[in-house]
Formats: C-alpha cells, sequence, structure tokens
C-alpha cells in the first residue's frame, strides 16, 4: 500500500460515513461511529479482496469495488445494530 492510495482511501471511507450521515441523521457522536465503521469495512474490504486475490475492482494499488461494497455493509449493518438515540427533552 502506497502513502497515496491510503489516503485515497482514507478520504472515501471518510466521504462514505459522511454522506450516510447525512442521509440517516443523528447527533456528533454517531458521525464519529458512522465514519469510524465506514474506516473499518473500507480497509476489511480492501484487506480481504487482497487477501484472496480479486483484480476487479481495482483504483491503483486499492481495492476499491469490494472495499466500498463492504463499507456499505458496515454502515447498514451498524445502523440497525445501535441503539436509537434519546428523544430530545423539553423544557416545559
Amino acid at each position: 500500500m502506497t502513502i497515496p492510495g491510503f489516503i485515497f482511501g482514507a478520504l472515501f471511507a471518510t466521504l462514505y460515513g459522511s454522506l450516510f450521515h447525512l442521509a440517516t441523521g443523528g447527533g456528533f457522536a454517531r458521525l464519529l461511529g458512522d465514519i469510524a465503521l465506514a474506516w473499518l469495512g473500507f480497509w476489511m474490504g480492501h484487506l480481504f479482496a487482497a487477501a484472496r486475490g480479486w483484480e476487479w475492482g481495482m483504483v491503483g494499488v486499492l481495492h476499491f469495488a469490494p472495499a466500498t461494497l463492504s463499507a456499505a455493509f458496515w454502515l447498514v449493518l451498524g445502523h440497525y445494530l445501535a441503539p436509537p438515540a434519546p428523544p430530545p427533552k423539553s423544557s416545559d
């Protein structure tokens, strides 16, 4: 893995987590969780594809397609397994 490849993957993983958070909503802690899940899923997908020797969906040295699919899977899984956000408190 080259440094530019890592930076490219990190940017896209962060983008995936941020866009998912924008679509699903939540607070700052949920944003950090979504970004962390996107990073985890992205790099797990990349490493899995590299270990299997897959050559499809590559962008440079990065196994981009499997990494993207894995990030999407982990984001959706994390969304459904996370506890619901507490309701806002009223100031009555």
